[in-house]
């Protein structure tokens, strides 16, 4: 396993980020707990680095159903004052294995997001959309599968597994989504690891209740019209809100795991990429395969520090990003 510094590929890629949008498109199963809403804002309040081109929404096995995925998701992107700008897609309730034989179905389970993920992808006129899943993999799965011309114009990052190790939220929800994208030698794949536990994945990039309530009181874009939140109350900037979710979870330090895998897009310095070939997920757990000449890259050590103070700074300076 060798890893890879990328200093020419860095450079080059933050050089070309100064002079156009990253186009960008977020997969998230956003009631499942918190960190899902702070990458969405933190993603629309960087529209000078990411052209978002839509939120597709899948539904993983906490938070309820799709349409509460749904209203967590258009809840924070109307907080962020985007309502009319992003839209917000439908997608996956069932997994990967269930629905791919059903593709050929007219309305089948996600149809909405996976048809918007596919169009996406032939619509942009340069480079590759960078797809972001920061739930299980389920709709850029059968958007593949769906279109397999798709796999050569995206790029996906996924925040996802405790590789080397077994298991992570995202990855248990649709195991069955997993393989069909690694094992894909067109496709552009990156995965920003968890290792709950561990200094060296996104896991480490946590912040405490207290920290959330003296940085991010009144952050965001005021909003004239008030939202309601998950659990009560109403709320006219994202900053606020954040504040609820916190004290809502139930601990009192909380990783933003989903907002790395952002971060890193934003600016890879951030984290270490390392290259490997491409293992394959038996069950939950992960069979290297040294032989492969496929290979995809793994992100760990994220730079904490760097990756929350550009979180705060950007609350702190949203109108910028509208200008």
């Amino acid at each position: 396993m060798i890893k890879y510094i990328f200093s020419v590929l860095l450079t080059m890629l933050l050089a070309e980020q100064n002079f156009c949008q990253i186009p960008v498109l977020l997969d998230t199963d956003a009631n499942n707990e918190l960190d899902d809403q702070h990458a969405i804002a933190y993603m629309l309040f960087n529209s000078d680095i990411f052209n978002v081109v839509g939120i597709t929404v899948n539904a993983t096995r906490s938070g309820g159903d799709i349409n509460q995925h749904m209203a967590e998701a258009q809840r924070v992107v109307k907080l962020c004052g985007y309502e009319n700008q992003v839209k917000v897609i439908p997608g996956a309730s069932k997994d990967f294995k269930e629905i791919a034989p059903h593709l050929k179905r007219t309305g089948f389970d996600g149809h909405e997001a996976v048809d918007f993920i596919i169009r996406s992808a032939h619509e942009l006129d340069q480079g590759k959309l960078v797809v972001v899943p920061i739930g299980s993999l389920t709709n850029v799965a059968l958007a593949v599968e769906k279109d397999p011309e798709i796999a050569s114009l995206i790029r996906v990052v996924w925040l996802g597994s405790n590789w080397p190790d077994p298991g992570e939220y995202n990855l248990d929800n649709d195991t069955s989504a997993v393989n069909p994208l690694i094992e894909n030698r067109q496709l552009e794949f990156e995965i920003c690891t968890v290792r709950y536990g561990q200094p060296s994945g996104t896991a480490a990039v946590a912040v405490s209740v207290a920290e959330i309530r003296e940085k991010m009181a009144g952050l965001g874009v005021p909003q004239q019209q008030p939202v309601e939140g998950r659990h009560g109350g109403s709320f006219t900037n994202f900053g606020d809100y954040s504040i609820e979710l916190f004290e809502n979870i139930g601990d009192e330090v909380r990783p933003l795991f989903d907002v790395c895998a952002l971060a890193i897009i934003k600016d890879p310095r951030w984290a270490d990429p390392v290259k490997v070939p491409a293992p394959r997920l038996v069950g939950e757990s992960w069979i290297e395969r040294p032989d492969n000449s496929h290979h995809i890259i793994f992100w760990e050590h994220f730079d904490r520090e760097k990756i929350l103070n550009d979180f705060y700074q950007t609350m702190e300076r949203p109108e910028e990003s509208n200008d």
